[in-house]
Protein backbone atom coordinates (compact mmCIF):
# COMPACT_ATOMS: atom_id res chain seq x y z
CA UNK A 1 0.00 0.00 0.00
CA UNK A 2 1.45 3.36 -1.02
CA UNK A 3 2.03 5.81 1.89
CA UNK A 4 0.13 8.91 1.46
CA UNK A 5 2.25 12.41 1.01
CA UNK A 6 -0.88 14.56 2.21
CA UNK A 7 -2.69 13.80 5.52
CA UNK A 8 -6.27 13.56 3.94
CA UNK A 9 -8.86 14.55 6.83
CA UNK A 10 -11.14 12.24 8.53
CA UNK A 11 -14.20 11.51 6.22
CA UNK A 12 -17.51 13.43 7.16
CA UNK A 13 -19.99 11.49 4.99
CA UNK A 14 -19.68 14.28 2.18
CA UNK A 15 -19.72 12.10 -1.36
CA UNK A 16 -18.52 12.94 -4.56
CA UNK A 17 -20.29 11.06 -7.46
CA UNK A 18 -19.60 10.57 -11.30
CA UNK A 19 -19.60 8.58 -14.36
CA UNK A 20 -16.43 7.50 -16.27
CA UNK A 21 -15.75 5.74 -19.19
CA UNK A 22 -15.58 1.83 -18.74
CA UNK A 23 -11.88 2.08 -19.56
CA UNK A 24 -11.25 4.63 -17.14
CA UNK A 25 -13.08 2.77 -14.53
CA UNK A 26 -10.92 -0.68 -15.29
CA UNK A 27 -7.50 1.63 -15.35
CA UNK A 28 -8.17 3.42 -11.92
CA UNK A 29 -9.79 -0.37 -10.11
CA UNK A 30 -6.27 -1.95 -11.75
CA UNK A 31 -4.34 1.17 -10.20
CA UNK A 32 -6.06 1.04 -6.84
CA UNK A 33 -5.37 -2.94 -6.75
CA UNK A 34 -1.92 -2.47 -7.49
CA UNK A 35 -1.55 -0.02 -4.49
CA UNK A 36 -3.18 -1.88 -2.16
CA UNK A 37 -6.13 0.22 -1.67
CA UNK A 38 -9.96 0.54 -2.51
CA UNK A 39 -11.03 2.22 -5.08
CA UNK A 40 -12.67 4.85 -3.31
CA UNK A 41 -9.41 5.77 -1.47
CA UNK A 42 -7.12 5.42 -4.51
CA UNK A 43 -9.29 8.71 -5.81
CA UNK A 44 -9.58 10.13 -3.04
CA UNK A 45 -6.18 10.54 -2.31
CA UNK A 46 -4.90 11.31 -5.59
CA UNK A 47 -7.49 13.77 -6.53
CA UNK A 48 -6.91 15.46 -2.85
CA UNK A 49 -3.44 15.92 -3.85
CA UNK A 50 -4.29 17.40 -7.33
CA UNK A 51 -6.47 20.11 -5.53
CA UNK A 52 -3.69 20.79 -3.05
CA UNK A 53 -1.37 21.77 -5.80
CA UNK A 54 -4.10 23.30 -7.93
CA UNK A 55 -4.59 25.39 -4.87
CA UNK A 56 -0.96 26.11 -4.06
CA UNK A 57 -0.11 26.93 -7.27
CA UNK A 58 -3.01 29.63 -7.63
CA UNK A 59 -2.44 30.95 -3.72
CA UNK A 60 1.39 31.33 -4.45
CA UNK A 61 3.49 34.01 -5.82
CA UNK A 62 7.13 33.58 -7.08
CA UNK A 63 9.09 36.39 -8.20
CA UNK A 64 12.80 36.85 -9.72
CA UNK A 65 14.93 37.49 -7.27
CA UNK A 66 15.26 41.12 -9.24
CA UNK A 67 11.16 41.46 -8.77
CA UNK A 68 11.30 40.41 -5.30
CA UNK A 69 14.28 43.18 -4.53
CA UNK A 70 12.11 46.04 -6.56
CA UNK A 71 9.06 45.11 -4.23
CA UNK A 72 11.24 45.08 -0.82
CA UNK A 73 12.56 48.36 -1.70
CA UNK A 74 9.48 50.06 -2.81
CA UNK A 75 7.62 48.73 0.84
CA UNK A 76 10.64 50.12 2.71
CA UNK A 77 10.57 53.52 1.08
CA UNK A 78 7.03 54.38 0.52
CA UNK A 79 5.70 57.12 -1.33
CA UNK A 80 4.48 60.36 0.40
CA UNK A 81 0.54 60.64 0.49
CA UNK A 82 -1.12 62.63 -1.82
CA UNK A 83 -4.26 64.82 -1.66
CA UNK A 84 -6.54 61.75 -2.14
CA UNK A 85 -4.86 59.54 0.56
CA UNK A 86 -5.16 62.53 2.92
CA UNK A 87 -9.33 62.39 2.15
CA UNK A 88 -9.69 59.46 2.73
CA UNK A 89 -7.54 59.01 5.65
CA UNK A 90 -9.57 61.65 7.10
CA UNK A 91 -12.92 59.89 6.60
Amino acid sequence: MSTPTASLPAPEGARINLRTSPEAKALIERAAALVGTTVSAFMLQHAYEAARQVVADNDTLILSQQAFEAFVAACEQPSEPNEALRTLMAR
